[in-house]
């Protein structure tokens, strides 16, 4: 799906799939990756603004993870 994603030219993949870092290699990747750390909505909502900023600041490559509590 990353490779995918990347040949269509996408700069960001957004995903809640916590273990994608040790199940992929992210080595040489054009796309930007944030991993999310809650699917549920109602839990995610008051959080939000930790997601905005974490994809405002992806660059190209970069990989970060935006725990929710």
């Amino acid at each position: 799906m990353l490779t995918a994603a990347e040949d269509a030219e996408f700069d960001l993949f957004l995903t809640t799939d916590r273990n994608m870092r040790y199940q992929q290699n992210l080595a040489g990747r054009k796309i930007a990756i944030v991993v999310v750390g809650q699917q549920q909505w109602p839990r995610l909502r008051p959080h939000i603004q930790r997601v905005i900023e974490a994809v405002n600041i992806a660059a190209p490559g970069s990989f970060a993870e935006v725990d929710i509590p």
